[in-house]
């Protein structure tokens, strides 16, 4: 499996896919772009669906920090932010 992943992530970067610095929320590889789409070497492309998801559980995210006021779980939606902010940006 990991000899796929490699030659899959080599075969995006020979088509002039650049890596970035994010890493796929499902599976953990690194992301790359080309043509202004996000590719996963493992899971494919990520739809623009996937994006929208995401960016409305953010929203949801930051409606839950507002009100919450036990520390722990301020900080368990803040790492969960923080996780969806490395996929979208």
């Amino acid at each position: 499996m990991e000899e796929d992943k490699i030659k899959s992530m080599t075969r995006l970067l020979l088509s002039g896919a650049k890596m970035l610095d994010k890493h796929c929320g499902k599976c953990g590889s690194p992301l790359f772009e080309k043509n202004n789409k996000i590719i996963c070497p493992v899971c494919g492309e990520l739809e623009k669906g996937e994006e929208n998801i995401l960016k409305e559980k953010r929203k949801e995210l930051l409606s839950l920090l507002e009100k919450e006021k036990d520390l722990k779980k301020i900080i368990k939606i803040l790492e969960a932010i923080e996780k969806i902010d490395r996929i979208l940006t």
